[in-house]
């Protein structure tokens, strides 16, 4: 893995878990946290957009979409674990 494309994970995780945490409201865990979550929800997006077979598009748009759908549903599974724990 080159640095350039570490940096590039490292970019589209933030902006996904912002964007997630934007969308779930009080979801935001900073900017470590939010890099995890968008670097989570990438795999976990990837995998539902490929079992539905929905295409998000090509490029740096289509990773942040697919991440960040990803992130929307980890941190919805977040807040559901806590309230049953």
């Amino acid at each position: 893995m080159t640095v350039e494309t570490l940096v590039t994970w490292l970019v589209i995780g933030a902006i996904a878990g912002w964007l997630a945490s934007v969308i779930v409201r009080g979801g935001s865990a900073g900017l470590i946290g939010n890099i995890i979550v968008g670097i989570v929800g990438a795999f976990v997006g990837g995998w539902l957009f490929h079992y539905f077979g929905i295409a998000t598009g090509t490029g740096l748009f289509g990773a942040i979409t697919g991440a960040t759908v990803g992130a929307v549903v980890v941190l919805f599974l977040v807040r559901i674990a806590r309230r049953v724990a």
